[in-house]
């Protein structure tokens, strides 16, 4: 098992008094009536889970990315739906501010993001252009001390409830050099957020479009340098990855701990259906697959709090925690058998919100992609 110190475990077990008392009550009542956890997520920045990766100097906890991951795979464990907002406001949206942003930045957005009183969104989807960035089309012009954005961007988390969203734009034609990186605020005319998806899973937290129409971005709003926006992004991806093999392993965690409460209940043939050595072994797989996830997990996170490069530790993680959470979650429902189906057990709910984990952050075929390029 991966050594976790006295500080890591303090964090997962705040962590998990916390989601099982507060977010475990609330998350089927979330999802069935698409409800932001907003309350949920101002009580976490209070607790210095929403600056887990941000320094002291700036309001964060500090608390570095072993610690961030142990504490997203229990707030995922209760709801996957305030788990996601987690992560990307921690891990691309805090990251990215803290490594390239300018301090006025830092004191503008930063210190009241740790705090939990401004949630981070990021926004790089768009309609035509996802695993493939190079493709966008949503443009960011200089016009004297301002840049004039145009364009649809799609499919962002936390793109309503936002206070500040980290948006890639197109400043130029150069391959690798053509994106910029902006900081922008609902304040902004020209700005909106276009209609707000009806999703599979993970209900609670909102996706929408965000919309620009000549909307005029103060220069000052750059996050790095023009041209290095490309470079923001992956760099913000890679902790994302981290991130989402987190909430990944807190769903599979789940799965298993319900299938296994299930089994050693439910009666068949005159006795617990935990006695059967088909189910049995189902429920070893699920063990042995849960275990392997939240290795790779920890080690790529470990990696990252290090200084060191983890890129494709960072994929391996994802792709296979996700990929996963879809199988676990899925032998959960059938060791439930019909009782599975319905909303009434937490299963249902965990396997809609399993599935869209190996698309976000970078599809898993693009992840097979890293990793293979790592390899040769």
């Amino acid at each position: 098992m991966f050594q976790l110190s006295k500080e890591n475990l303090m964090v997962r077990k705040t962590a998990r008094e916390f989601a099982r008392k507060e977010l475990a009550e609330l998350a089927a009542y979330r999802d069935a009536h698409h409800e932001f956890p907003a309350s949920s997520l101002k009580t976490m920045g209070d607790m210095g889970l929403m600056g887990m990766l941000v320094s002291e100097r700036y309001g964060g906890s500090d608390t570095g990315a072993v610690g961030y991951a142990l504490a997203l795979a229990e707030i995922a464990y209760s709801c996957a739906s305030t788990a996601v907002v987690m992560s990307v406001h921690n891990s691309i949206c805090c990251g990215s501010i803290q490594k390239f942003g300018t301090e006025e930045q830092k004191e503008e957005f930063l210190r009241p993001m740790a705090a939990g009183n401004c949630i981070g969104a990021f926004a790089l989807t768009e309609p035509e252009a996802g695993s493939d960035p190079q493709a966008m089309t949503c443009s960011a012009v200089k016009d004297g001390d301002h840049y004039i954005v145009n364009g649809v961007k799609r499919f962002i988390t936390t793109g309503k409830n936002s206070g500040v969203i980290i948006l890639i734009a197109r400043t130029g034609e150069e391959k690798g050099k053509g994106l910029s990186a902006f900081l922008i605020t609902h304040d902004l005319p020209g700005f909106k957020v276009g209609r707000v998806e009806d999703k599979m899973g993970q209900c609670a937290s909102d996706t929408t479009d965000l919309l620009f129409s000549d909307c005029r971005v103060p220069a000052s709003r750059m996050l790095g340098a023009e041209g290095q926006g490309f470079q923001i992004a992956m760099s913000g991806l890679e902790e994302g990855r981290i991130g989402i093999a987190a909430l990944s392993l807190g769903i599979g965690m789940a799965a298993l701990d319900q299938a296994v409460k299930y089994a050693k209940q439910r009666k068949q043939f005159g006795k617990k259906i935990a006695e059967f050595q088909g189910l049995r072994w189902m429920l070893a797989d699920m063990d042995m697959d849960v275990e392997a996830s939240r290795l790779l997990t920890l080690y790529a996170a470990s990696l990252k709090q290090a200084g060191k490069p983890c890129r494709a530790e960072a994929s391996r993680a994802k792709c296979h925690a996700s990929e996963m959470a879809q199988r676990v979650t899925g032998q959960a429902i059938q060791i439930h058998g019909g009782y599975g189906y319905i909303k009434e057990y937490p299963v249902e709910r965990l396997y809609r919100d399993a599935r869209i984990t190996t698309i976000y952050e970078g599809t898993n075929q693009i992840q097979r992609v890293i990793i293979a390029n790592e390899l040769l």
